[in-house]
C-alpha cells in the first residue's frame, strides 16, 4: 500500500503553511513537502508538524530574481555567491524543522561553464548538508514547462550525480516531468533506483490528480512495491478544483 506526501506548494495554497500542514494531516496524507517555506518561522512549522505527527520531507532552494526570470541559481556562472546563500538558507531551515531533503534548483542555463558551476555548487551543498544528515536532490524539469532549464533528462542528472560523487546527492524522480521528456517510466525507475532520493507524481499531460491521463499509476505503484520502495510518494499536482474535491484518488490507490 503506497504512502503519499502532500506537496504544499500546490495543495492548499490558500492556507498559511502551518494550516496547510494541518489540512494534509486531516486528509490522511502520510507526510508533507513544500517549495519555499522561508517566510514562515520555522517554529510555527515545527509546531504544526508536531501536532499532526507528519514529517516535512523536502523543500527547495529559492529561485532567485523572479522578475528577472530566474528559476534557480546553482548552474548560473557568476552568481555563485547567491547560489550558495540560497543553499545555506535551505539547509539551515531544513535542519531546523528536521527535513531530510533539500532540492537544489539549477536554473536556466546551458553549456560547459554552467555544468562546471553546477558541479561546484552541488559539492558545496552536499558537504554542508552531510553535517545535518540531509540529502541534496536534483530534479530534471521538462522543456515545455521550463524551457532552457539546465537539467532536462535523467541521464544528465545521473552523470552529474556520479561526477559529484557524494553519497548524499540523489535524484528527484518526478514522473510528470520524466514522462514528458523520456517515457518508459517503470523501466527507468528500476534502472535509476540506486540514485533516487524522492519520487513525485501527477497526471500527464495536465499535471493534475494522478487518477487519469497517460500514466497508469496503479501499475507504477505495483512496480515500486516490487522494487522495495517504501518512502512516501510526493503528490505534486495542481488540483482540477479545490484540493479537497480531488482527494478521492488516494482512496482508489490504497
Amino acid at each position: 500500500m503506497p504512502e503519499f506526501s502532500a506537496n504544499l506548494g500546490f495543495l492548499w495554497r490558500e492556507l498559511a503553511l502551518p494550516d496547510a500542514i494541518r489540512a494534509a494531516g486531516k486528509a490522511g496524507f502520510d507526510a508533507v513537502e513544500c517549495h519555499w517555506p522561508f517566510e514562515t518561522p520555522a517554529s510555527e512549522v515545527v509546531r504544526a508538524l508536531d501536532e499532526t505527527g507528519l514529517t516535512m520531507l523536502g523543500l527547495n532552494t529559492i529561485r532567485g530574481n523572479l522578475a528577472g526570470g530566474d528559476n534557480g541559481l546553482a548552474a548560473l556562472p557568476g552568481r555563485e555567491d547567491e547560489a550558495r546563500a540560497a543553499i545555506d538558507q535551505a539547509i539551515d531551515y531544513a535542519a531546523a524543522i528536521e527535513t531530510p531533503n533539500v532540492h537544489v534548483m539549477a536554473g536556466f542555463a546551458g553549456g560547459p561553464k554552467a555544468h562546471a558551476t553546477f558541479i561546484e555548487n552541488l559539492h558545496y551543498a552536499a558537504e554542508k548538508a552531510a553535517r545535518h544528515s540531509i540529502t541534496i536532490l536534483i530534479e530534471p524539469l521538462n522543456h515545455y514547462d521550463a524551457p532552457n532549464y539546465f537539467l532536462g533528462t535523467s541521464a544528465q542528472a545521473k552523470a552529474v550525480i556520479h561526477e559529484v560523487g557524494m553519497a548524499n546527492l540523489k535524484l528527484m524522480f518526478d514522473c510528470y516531468h520524466l514522462q514528458i521528456m523520456e517515457g518508459d517510466i517503470t523501466r527507468r525507475l528500476a534502472s535509476l533506483m540506486p540514485i533516487i532520493g524522492h519520487i513525485q507524481i501527477a497526471s500527464v499531460p495536465d499535471r493534475a490528480e494522478p487518477d487519469r491521463g497517460e500514466l497508469d499509476y496503479g501499475h507504477i505503484f505495483n512496480a515500486l512495491d516490487d522494487l522495495g520502495y517504501t518512502k512516501p510518494l510526493g503528490a505534486e499536482y495542481r488540483p482540477r478544483g479545490t484540493t479537497e474535491e480531488g482527494l478521492g484518488w488516494m482512496d482508489a490507490f490504497r
